[in-house]
């Protein structure tokens, strides 16, 4: 049965520059859709934006940047959330889902500097700025005489520092840099070969309560099918080993035009001094069996040990 629209929605979203871009994009997305409903977003700052001078994977994770909107939505003061996929974790608390993923941006880590053109010109001891284990581990296997530092803040505030001559680059995502009309400030997109993009990367998901049949159907034209699959393989790679940015992992899965899934994945060590990595294809019909399948490869590879090295390293 199909379902009206109702006369009013309200997005919950974070305040930073980028988050709120994203709820504008999803409001217009549905404002088109349905011309007659009223359509609010709330803003709202949470612990993720509040605590900016410890790692993220030292305060309770990515999770930090989501409770406060699912909190806003339990109250019933929402009725949807809208996030960067790769900020959600990969386990939902009781009570909520996802209801839509929206096609991906570029998934690509950008390279940004006022003076050097990419991470091979940067001269040995120059320091480079990132708030990912995972981009830590791969920089510093390619590149171990850089100097890797956290860089935490929103979008503006990393390259705020980066500016002040705090750093000599900083790594972010291309999505959030081209969406905010700043792809001029990328001085090189690092491959996939090289940096490969963490479970999620470039894509924007839409969260619910659980039972919301009313906006799952609302929200169903915003659903990329074939990048719902591909995060859908990432994220249970990420769910079998924890799913935490603890873990420096990656995962990164594309679908052709014959609806074959495509998968990569990699887990290391933050220091890049030991990294498992393993690819395969499937149907793109069954991405959390080829995320497996994916997992069990780099199990076999020793991915077990790696994470538990990782787990000293964090305690020490």
């Amino acid at each position: 049965m199909k379902v009206s629209p109702p006369s009013k929605l309200v997005i919950a979203s974070r305040e930073s520059r980028l988050a709120m871009w994203q709820a504008e994009h999803v409001r217009a997305r549905l404002s088109a859709l349905y011309p007659q409903c009223s359509i609010e977003i709330l803003g709202m700052t949470t612990q993720g934006d509040q605590i900016l001078d410890r790692a993220l994977s030292k305060v309770g994770g990515k999770g930090l940047f989501v409770k406060e909107l699912e909190v806003a939505m339990a109250e019933r003061r929402a009725d949807l959330a809208v996030h960067s996929l790769k900020d959600v974790p990969m386990e939902l608390p009781e009570g909520f889902a996802l209801a839509a993923v929206l096609e991906r941006e570029d998934p690509r880590d950008a390279f940004v500097s006022n003076e050097y053109a990419s991470l091979d010109d940067l001269p040995d001891g120059a320091v480079v700025g990132t708030s990912s284990l995972r981009r830590q581990a791969l920089i510093a296997a390619r590149f171990p005489k850089l100097v890797i530092r956290p860089l935490r803040g929103n979008l503006d505030t990393r390259l705020g520092k980066l500016d002040r001559g705090e750093y000599a680059a900083i790594i972010l995502a291309a999505a959030g840099l081209k969406r905010l009309g700043l792809a001029q400030r990328i001085r090189s997109l690092i491959e996939p070969e090289q940096s490969l993009p963490a479970p999620g990367q470039g894509a924007m998901a839409i969260e619910i309560l659980d039972g919301r049949d009313d906006l799952l159907q609302l929200l169903a034209p915003l659903n990329h099918e074939s990048t719902a699959q591909a995060v859908s393989a990432e994220r249970t790679v990420s769910r079998t080993f924890g799913g935490s940015c603890q873990i420096p992992l990656a995962a990164f899965g594309t679908v052709d035009g014959q609806a074959t899934m495509h998968l990569r994945a990699m887990v290391a060590t933050p220091d890049g001094k030991r990294i498992a990595t393993a690819d395969a294809s499937g149907p793109a019909n069954a991405p959390e069996l080829l995320g497996q399948q994916i997992a069990l490869a780099l199990q076999s590879q020793g991915a077990d040990d790696i994470l538990a090295a990782c787990r000293a390293m964090d305690a020490a």
